[in-house]
């Protein structure tokens, strides 16, 4: 479709391929939001846990201090993929999606530090 000569068609096909891209963008904000929220709940469940046993056993650890800090950037990341996904302006929309994805990798990160805490905590 893209080598035929009217002109009209290949606006037609440009705009198409424009519409996937964007279509692409927006899956990515929705994974982002959905799963960033999952991980806000999934780290006040390991804080409330750490709690927990911490109170039976009478210690203390940092991983869940550093976890409180990962939820509130897992937060951050959906409220930046949400507003991404409400934005009309595809200029914000990009730059929106673009912080909500680096909170998201550092979160992602940050939890694998908390693991390696917890790790040689209870070791």
């Amino acid at each position: 479709m893209i080598c035929e000569t009217n002109r009209k068609t290949k606006r037609f096909v440009l705009k198409k391929m424009n519409d996937d891209n964007n279509s692409n963008e927006t899956q990515i904000s929705i994974h982002i939001f959905s799963v960033s929220a999952a991980l806000v709940g999934v780290c006040l469940t390991v804080i409330g846990i750490f709690r927990a046993i911490g109170e039976l056993k009478s210690f203390s650890t940092f991983g869940d201090n550093v976890l409180a800090i990962d939820a509130l950037i897992f937060l951050a990341s959906c409220i930046f993929a949400y507003s991404s996904l409400r934005s009309a302006d595809l200029k914000k929309k990009h730059k929106l999606e673009k912080i909500a994805d680096a909170l998201f990798i550092f979160g992602l990160s940050l939890m694998a530090v908390v693991c390696t805490i917890i790790a040689y905590t209870f070791i």
